[in-house]
């Protein structure tokens, strides 16, 4: 099969390669899915880079310890382990592999039965290639660590990114009333998907706006956690999920730090995690868009053999949404 592999960390225009390579097996509780299409993350071109490099005690110190990259994947099942009873060949899926092996980055990857689920039957596999990674991050964000429910007041910072575009229309279904922070460009891209004001952060400090949340999930910018404590209810709740840094050594991982160690101290709850893919969150992500409620946004396709281009263009920091590659 083909496959975009990686044997050193680097540059993606340079480290990247179109190889043929064996189509692996699956074991005992995986699937094989033939890829239709796959998409990029920011943790794709963070990976290959090696960067933070404290992310390198994970995923391999001297070199990748996962050769084939990609995090997201749209297909068919192909075959399946002898442990697995809910899927069978021909089944339409969608998943993500992320630090669970990757390998999404070809024709063929095989997954954990319990990253994968049936697609939903509304979209294309372009279209839901784009949903694992980041609208399962929007999920955990919002649901499990802001408590966001009916009336709950929700400042999404990053809000017309890949994660962003999903938390928006998630806490929009979900009842809160949400205020979303983006640049000029994508005011009217962020009102469409539902958020009740929008922010042009170029032009207003929402920090000295006056205004107050419930929480506030950031998922782009610089700010630390204190600069938050004002605009935050006194009972808020700050999700760290993402955020800029030039850092790299530890990447963000200092502000994350900081505010665990500023949490005691204040009213307000300020927590970060890791997105942990899963099959019970891909069927609640399934069930909202085909009730129409949520639909991926995306910025741009590329083919396959172009996939080093894509990383590349999300690099750069101006998508809007998601970026999918059209596998076969």
């Amino acid at each position: 099969m083909k496959a975009i592999v990686q044997d050193e960390y680097g540059a993606p225009a340079e480290v990247l390669q179109l190889r043929d390579i064996d189509v692996p097996t699956p074991e005992g509780n995986s699937v094989l899915v033939r890829v239709h299409a796959t998409s990029v993350n920011p943790a794709d071109w963070h990976l290959i880079r090696g960067i933070p490099h404290i992310a390198r005690l994970q995923v391999g110190l001297r070199r990748p310890q996962h050769t084939v990259p990609g995090c997201d994947v749209a297909g068919q099942v192909e075959s399946v382990g002898a442990g697995v009873t809910g899927f069978r060949p021909g089944d339409e899926v969608f998943g993500s592999p992320f630090l669970r092996g990757f390998g999404a980055f070809a024709e063929y990857v095989a997954i954990p039965v319990d990253r994968v689920a049936h697609k939903p039957a509304n979209l294309s596999f372009e279209q839901a290639a784009a949903v694992p990674l980041a609208a399962s991050t929007a999920v955990q964000g919002l649901r499990d660590h802001a408590g966001i429910g009916p009336g709950k007041r929700v400042l999404i910072v990053g809000a017309a990114g890949g994660v962003g575009t999903f938390a928006v229309q998630l806490a929009e279904h979900w009842g809160a009333e949400v205020t979303g922070v983006c640049g000029p460009g994508n005011i009217e891209l962020v009102r469409s998907l539902g958020a009740d004001q929008v922010i042009d952060y170029t032009r207003v400090d929402f920090r000295r706006g006056g205004h107050r949340y419930d929480a506030v999930f950031q998922l782009s910018g610089t700010y630390s956690a204190s600069d938050y404590l004002r605009i935050l209810e006194p009972d808020g709740t700050l999700v760290l999920a993402g955020g800029d840094s030039d850092n790299r050594w530890i990447g963000p991982i200092g502000r994350l730090l900081a505010a665990r160690v500023i949490s005691p101290f204040v009213s307000q709850r300020l927590t970060s995690f890791t997105v942990a893919p899963n099959a019970e969150d891909l069927v609640v992500l399934r069930e909202a868009i085909e009730a129409g409620a949520v639909t991926p946004v995306i910025d741009r396709d590329y083919p396959f053999d172009e996939l080093p281009a894509a990383i590349g263009y999300l690099e750069r920091g101006h998508a809007r949404g998601k970026i999918v590659i059209a596998v076969k």
